[in-house]
C-alpha cells in the first residue's frame, strides 16, 4: 500500500505538480526538437523507433499531455501546447536542412505538422479536463487511446515480421495507455473501460480485412538491356502482377501490388536468368511499401 502511494505521489507530481512557466515551455520545445533532429540525422537511428519520433505522433502525445496536466486553466493549456508545437516542429526541419540532400525542400513535409499544430489549440483546451479524473476523462482520453493502440498494433506487426523492428514503439505506446489510465482515473471501473476500449481497437485492427493501396512501381533489372524475347516468371501472381515494359535501354519491370506478402520472380533473357525477391508490406503509418532484392 505504501509502495502504491509513493508511485501515486510521483505521478501526481509529474502530471500536475510542476510549475510550467513560459521559459520552461520554450526550453522544452527546443530540447525536444534537438533530440528529434538528432534521431533523424544520425544514421544509426535510421528506420528505428527513435527516428519515428520525428514521423509519427506517439511521443508528441506524451509531450502534449505533460504540458496540459501542468497548466492551471484550459486556456493556458491550449496556448502553451500550441506554442510548444509552433516552436518545436519547424525547428526539427530547420536543424535537418544542412544534413539533407533536399535542403530547404524538407519544409514541404511541414505542412502536415502545421495542420496538427493548429489543431493542438482546441485539442489541448478540451484535453485539460482529463485532470478531473472522472468519466469525462475517459471520454477525452479515448481518441488518444485509440491512436496509441493503432500505432502499437502496427509496431507489433512490424516487430513480428522483422524482430525487433519497432518493438520499442510498441512498448512505448502500451506503457502510455497504462500510464494515462492510472494517472487520470480513480475508479477501477473507469480503468477497465479504458482497457476495454484499447483492446477493442486492437482486435478490430488485427481482424479487419487488410486491403492495400493501389501501388505500382517501375523497377530497373540487373540487365541494362532486355530483348523482345525476354520473359518473366512470378512464383505467386496473387501477390503482385509483374510485367516487362520496353526493350533495350528503355527496358523496365512494372510491378502492381495485389496483396501483402512475399514472392519471387525471375527474368530470363539471352540465356541468362535474373532472380529477385519481392516483399510487399506496410509502414508504421499504414502506407504500402515494396522491397525488391536480388536473390542470392
Amino acid at each position: 500500500m505504501e509502495e502504491r502511494s509513493v508511485i501515486r505521489r510521483c505521478t501526481d507530481k509529474i502530471f500536475g505538480g510542476i510549475n510550467f512557466t513560459w521559459p520552461g515551455v520554450i526550453i522544452y520545445a527546443i530540447g525536444t526538437a534537438i533530440l528529434t533532429a538528432i534521431f533523424l540525422i544520425v544514421p544509426i537511428f535510421k528506420d528505428t523507433s527513435f527516428a519515428k519520433m520525428g514521423e509519427t505522433m506517439e511521443a508528441w502525445v506524451l509531450f502534449a499531455i505533460f504540458i496540459m496536466a501542468n497548466c492551471k486553466k484550459p486556456l493556458e493549456a491550449a496556448v502553451k501546447t500550441f506554442v510548444f508545437f509552433l516552436i518545436s516542429q519547424p525547428l526539427i526541419y530547420l536543424l535537418q536542412v544542412p544534413f539533407s540532400w533536399q535542403g530547404w525542400g524538407l519544409f514541404q513535409y511541414y505542412y502536415y505538422w502545421f495542420i496538427l499544430t493548429i489543431l493542438t489549440f482546441p485539442a489541448a483546451f478540451i484535453g485539460w479536463y482529463i485532470k478531473k479524473k472522472n468519466w469525462l476523462s475517459i471520454l477525452i482520453l479515448s481518441p488518444m487511446l485509440v491512436l496509441l493502440a493503432g500505432t502499437a498494433e502496427g509496431a507489433i506487426e512490424s516487430a513480428i515480421k522483422d524482430f525487433p523492428h519497432y518493438i520499442v514503439t510498441a512498448i512505448f505506446c502500451i506503457a502510455q495507455i497504462l500510464l494515462y489510465l492510472y494517472v487520470f482515473t480513480e475508479k477501477l471501473s473507469q480503468k477497465l473501460v479504458g482497457i476495454l476500449i484499447t483492446c477493442a481497437v486492437l482486435a478490430v485492427i488485427a481482424f479487419w480485412p487488410k486491403h492495400l493501396d493501389a501501388v505500382s512501381v517501375q523497377f530497373l533489372p540487373d540487365s541494362p538491356i532486355l530483348t523482345e524475347d525476354a520473359v518473366i516468371e512470378v512464383t505467386d501472381a496473387n501477390i503482385a502482377g509483374i510485367t516487362l515494359s520496353g526493350t533495350g535501354s528503355d527496358s523496365s519491370v512494372q510491378i502492381n501490388a495485389h496483396e501483402y506478402g512475399s514472392t519471387t520472380f525471375v527474368i530470363k533473357d539471352q540465356g541468362k536468368t535474373y532472380e529477385y525477391n519481392l516483399e510487399i508490406g506496410k509502414t508504421l503509418e499504414g502506407a504500402t511499401q515494396m522491397n525488391i532484392t536480388t536473390q542470392k
